[in-house]
């Protein structure tokens, strides 16, 4: 297919483009990450009258009871993301190359946006003691409708600015994204979650709408929160940012459609580069997506971090990581998509490790060892600031991994087949995407040990770069025709 050749679209277009990352980043930060999320695992699952009972029998009962429902947490999380990214994984690519048919991306935004918004609105009846696999289910829903509108949009890429242009725009969204995902989580942090002992936020001031952090309503209230702030700011987007011109109807779309995406499997399999790198990304991709998912859990469960320590922690690396796509924006450029990404691994990899060798009183497997005294406050102790000093090469690394994998790809397809190519894309981020956190979950419950579970992050991530070291830059290796 010929390549159309790109005219920069108007500057209100682009960034409305770029506003999309910016509107959607709050359900990744403070939903999966940083705040629902650990509250899920760590306070959710503490059923009230089991509680009681536990504290009638003694301090060693509730330790036991806390320990295992914190474990039961993490697991059923990582099995409610395991399950979203088997549904993303097979229809993806479908909708995709559906939407190379019919045109207009904005259409199919609309729909899963409407999705997304009403399932993060019913994450405020997550109570301690509520059905875990009810909530599971809703937060799995809203994952699959952010992701489904994050190919649509991707795949508008292409058509808003020439190829060289690409890698910038890529990095400078997904760092507009952090700082959205950022302003967010310092919302909550100082105005919405309430400190345990003083029922004050950290800044001194009572919750919002009289939120009241003993029945989790300052965690469930980001559901809402989340939902709002992602409603107003596709806005943009909607107006301002030009779309594909209107192709067939949407019965004879599914038709064409399914009859593409079917050639353009195997039409893959004959453009080696880009395979390669499909292969080398569906693998990375997996250990990424639960490290992000599942890191800000497992540190609330072994440090007992209040949402406000969880919130400050999440702050931290959302600063760090506008830093780190701020710097990619300008490495992608001068040396490559392909270099930032290997580069993020390597620091991703060298982090993971870092984590789940830390714990109290020592890091690195024990050849650190670590004073077990806590100095009071936040972070008080040595393994809680050596667990932040490795979030920050997690920081600089995961915005560039991802946003420079976007621009790989982007640069490796033209315009005319961008969707149906950023459909397959999809499929090879969450293609075995239900892997890594099923493995990381479930060896964690077999073995009784989160850190043996997230150990096997490492592993995804290095066998990921391995295969992209030996992928072509751009990927797009196709014979001349």
């Amino acid at each position: 297919m010929a390549e159309i050749a790109v005219q920069r679209a108007p500057e209100r277009g682009i960034w409305g483009w770029m506003l999309f990352d910016w509107a959607a980043q709050p359900f990744f930060t403070v939903i999966t990450t940083f705040i629902f999320g650990p509250y899920f695992a760590s306070r959710m699952v503490l059923d009230p009258a089991a509680m009681q009972a536990a504290e009638a029998a003694g301090p060693a009962a509730v330790e036991a009871y806390v320990e295992s429902q914190h474990l039961l947490g993490l697991t059923v999380w990582g099995w409610s993301i395991a399950a979203a990214g088997l549904v993303i994984a097979v229809l993806s690519p479908i909708l995709g190359s559906i939407a190379d048919q019919t045109g207009p991306r904005k259409p199919w935004i609309a729909c899963f946006a409407a999705i997304k918004i009403t399932s993060l609105c019913l994450l405020w009846f997550a109570a301690p003691g509520s059905n875990l696999f009810l909530i599971a289910a809703l937060f799995s829903l809203a994952s699959v409708a952010a992701e489904f509108s994050t190919v649509f949009n991707d795949s508008m890429m292409p058509r808003l600015v020439p190829k060289s242009e690409i890698g910038r725009i890529s990095n400078m969204a997904w760092g507009l994204g952090y700082l959205g995902g950022m302003i967010a989580l310092i919302f909550v942090v100082a105005f919405m979650a309430g400190l345990p002992e003083t029922g004050k936020t950290i800044v001194g001031l009572d919750p919002l709408l009289g939120l009241d952090p003993i029945f989790g309503e300052d965690a469930r209230a980001t559901g809402p929160l989340s939902a709002g702030w992602y409603l107003l700011f596709i806005l943009p987007m909607f107006f301002f940012t030009p779309d594909a011109a209107k192709g067939i109807p949407i019965g004879p779309a599914v038709r064409e459609g399914l009859s593409e995406l079917k050639s353009t499997l195997a039409e893959v399999r004959h453009r080696s580069g880009i395979f390669r790198f499909l292969v080398a990304r569906m693998i990375y991709q997996d250990g990424v997506n639960a490290l992000l998912a599942l890191g800000g859990l497992f540190a609330a469960g072994m440090f007992a971090w209040s949402i406000t320590e969880i919130g400050l922690f999440g702050i931290i690396l959302n600063v760090v990581a506008i830093v780190g796509c701020w710097i990619a924006a300008r490495l992608d450029t001068a040396l490559g998509s392909k270099v930032v990404v290997m580069i993020s691994l390597v620091m991703l990899s060298v982090a993971t490790i870092g984590i789940v060798s830390t714990g109290p009183g020592f890091t690195l497997l024990g050849m650190l060892q670590l004073s077990t005294a806590d100095s009071g406050g936040l972070f008080g102790t040595a393994a809680e600031k050596a667990y932040i000093l490795y979030g920050l090469l997690i920081g600089l690394a995961f915005g560039p991994v991802q946003a420079s994998s976007r621009s790989y790809m982007a640069r490796s397809v033209t315009a005319a087949e961008s969707g149906r190519y950023f459909g397959i894309y999809a499929l090879a981020g969450r293609a075995t995407s239900f892997l890594a956190p099923f493995l990381v979950s479930t060896i964690g419950w077999v073995s009784g040990s989160q850190r043996l579970g997230m150990a096997v992050i490492v592993l995804f991530l290095g066998v990921g770069l391995a295969i992209l070291v030996r992928t072509p830059y751009p990927a797009d290796n196709r014979p001349a025709a």
